[in-house]
C-alpha cells in the first residue's frame, strides 16, 4: 500500500477527517471496553455493537482516500468486507453465551456497525485506554500519516 500510495495534498486533507475519527471512535473504545469481564453498553457502545471495528474502518477509509491510489484503496477497504462480518458474528456468538441475559437486549437496542448517534453517559477512562493498549493505534495512524506526507512533498 505505501509503495502504491500517490498522496497528493488534496486527498491528504479529504481523507485525514475520515482517518481521524477512525482513530478517535476507536480511542473512545478503547477507554470503555473491558473485554469478556462486562458487557460494554456506554460510550460508543451505545451508539454501536463494534465501534473498534468501524473506527478501523474509518481509519482505513481515510488512508485509502490519502492514498491516492485504486489498487492501494481496495487493499485496505475490501478486506474489510471480508473479515469483519464472520469476526462480528463470531464474537456477538461469544457475547451471547457470556452475558446471556444482557446481549438480546443490548442487541436490539444498538445497531450491530452503523451508527445510531445519541446522547451517552461519560464513561471514559484512560487507564483503561492504556490497559487495551490502544495508543499503538495512535502511533501506527501517525507513522502512516507521516510517510504519506513524504512520499507528497518528497
Amino acid at each position: 500500500v505505501l509503495y502504491l500510495a500517490q498522496p497528493t495534498g488534496t486527498l491528504i486533507l479529504v481523507g485525514l477527517p475520515i482517518a481521524l475519527a477512525g482513530a478517535a471512535l476507536r480511542a473512545l473504545a478503547a477507554g470503555v471496553i473491558r473485554k469478556d469481564a462486562t458487557l460494554t453498553t456506554s460510550g460508543p457502545y451505545a451508539w454501536t455493537r463494534n465501534p473498534l471495528y468501524l473506527g478501523s474502518f474509518l481509519l482505513g477509509l481515510g488512508f485509502a482516500v490519502m492514498s491516492g491510489s485504486w489498487i492501494a484503496s481496495a487493499l485496505i477497504v475490501l478486506p474489510s468486507f471480508m473479515v469483519y462480518p464472520n469476526v462480528i458474528r463470531n464474537e456477538e456468538a461469544h457475547l451471547a453465551r457470556l452475558f446471556p441475559d444482557q446481549f438480546p437486549e443490548y442487541c436490539r437496542n444498538v445497531p450491530r456497525f452503523f451508527p445510531r448517534f445519541r446522547p451517552v453517559q461519560k464513561s471514559f477512562s484512560t487507564s483503561q485506554y492504556l490497559a487495551n493498549r490502544e495508543y499503538q493505534t495512535a502511533l501506527g495512524f501517525a507513522a502512516m500519516l507521516g510517510i504519506f506526507i513524504l512520499k507528497w512533498a518528497g
